[in-house]
């Protein structure tokens, strides 16, 4: 539920509020076993998904989309946020939160032990300890400090990457193109809405599919997949509209185009850069690097909406061509730059990023040092205190 809501049709996720968007798959991500963390990590797209879905259901004419219908369907967006407010206080507080910087093990163990069915928790308390000591003194970074802090600079480039390439590889401009597409494929204007809706249909199966192979197939791979895909249906769309004037089936492509670009879209490029932003980053500069990743989507999203129009009438057709370069790019820098996580510990993920910053350790000590000399030593005495305490 949490991050779901119903929103406004025709809009990728949702715009929904850009706290929930970067609280809710951190907030996921700390509390979920390794070998779920993905697929838990995806089910907010999923919700969001779902919400899409049911705007646009609501929104038929027929139903509340229309002058006497709309206030109701404005006021049913507030029904997801009191369910929200009701059940919020019952769920636990993150274990690894709990323990790593606010230094209650008896409650993180608690939380654990009732978010696992289980007593013995003890060998994810000791992983979040190593996990706490091999930091050291990172404390908890600041955005500022996240970006000029070299033992994370490629995490900080490969979720910057991914959230610009998810957002500006046209989704939400092929979501806006989609009636006119429609409409010159010859589908009656009554009946588009309900064409729109097929769409968002797909669009929630597709992302229920990728709950079901991410752990499997892995997050790179879901991403090199939904990125090629979008490129190339963005390429053949272009194709299909330059030419549906004068090749008769031509319209029928378009169709096809945008529903392969949906499918593609929501298998990786939507829910998968959320999953990889908590994994790529420790307890300390998590929360930096979800401000940073969420500011990156938001202006992103902001500038293909702002400017898709200006596109549109100076480039026509071919302004998806652009989308298709940028995907295309993405799919590149994922290729050569972004490791698989699945089945990792955050450790073992600092470990394989550790490499591509030219470190030989996880951390480079007197670079923290000389980012917060203070609390290098407060913050390593505390770590071996409590890490030779639980072992």
């Amino acid at each position: 539920m949490l991050g779901g809501g119903w929103c406004a049709p025709g809009i990728d996720s949702c715009d929904h509020q850009s706290l929930s968007s970067n609280v809710v798959p951190m907030y996921l991500g700390e509390m979920s076993p390794k070998n779920l963390r993905g697929a838990i990590g995806v089910m907010p797209q999923l919700l969001i998904t779902i919400g899409i879905l049911m705007a646009q259901i609501f929104g038929i004419r027929v139903i509340l989309g229309n002058s006497n219908g709309w206030p109701i369907l404005l006021a049913l967006t507030g029904i997801p946020a009191v369910m929200q407010l009701i059940l919020l206080p019952f769920f636990p507080e993150s274990p690894r939160y709990t323990l790593l910087q606010k230094g209650k093990e008896d409650e993180a163990k608690k939380a654990l032990q009732r978010l696992r069915g289980c007593d013995d928790v003890d060998n994810e308390i000791k992983e979040m300890y190593q996990e706490d000591q091999s930091e050291k003194a990172e404390g908890r970074l600041s955005v500022g400090n996240l970006c000029s802090f070299r033992p994370l600079r490629w995490q900080l480039i490969s979720i910057i990457v991914m959230n610009m390439g998810q957002q500006l590889s046209g989704i939400n401009a092929v979501y806006y193109y989609a009636d006119t597409i429609y409409a010159q494929a010859g589908v009656p204007d009554e009946t588009v809405q309900y064409v729109t809706v097929a769409t968002g249909s797909v669009n929630v199966l597709m992302t229920l599919a990728a709950i079901f192979i991410v752990d499997s197939w892995g997050r790179r791979l879901l991403l090199l997949l939904g990125f090629g895909i979008c490129c190339t249906a963005c390429v053949v769309l272009t194709i299909a509209l330059v030419y549906q004037t004068t090749v008769h089936w031509m319209p029928y492509l378009s169709i096809a185009c945008v529903i392969i670009y949906v499918i593609g879209h929501a298998i990786g490029p939507s829910p998968i850069p959320y999953v990889i932003t908590t994994e790529m980053f420790r307890q300390a500069s998590r929360p930096a690097a979800f401000m940073v990743a969420g500011s990156v989507h938001w202006l992103s999203n902001f500038t293909v909406g702002l400017i898709f129009e200006y596109l549109r009438r100076g480039l026509g057709s071919y302004c998806f061509i652009l989308f298709a370069a940028i995907c295309l790019a993405t799919f590149l820098f994922i290729f050569f730059v972004v490791p698989e996580t699945k089945g990792k510990t955050f450790l073992e993920i600092s470990q394989l990023m550790a490499k591509k910053n030219g470190l030989d350790e996880i951390t480079d000590c007197k670079e923290i040092q000389d980012l917060n000399p203070a609390i290098m030593d407060t913050t390593l005495e505390k770590s071996d205190i409590a890490f030779n305490t639980t072992l």
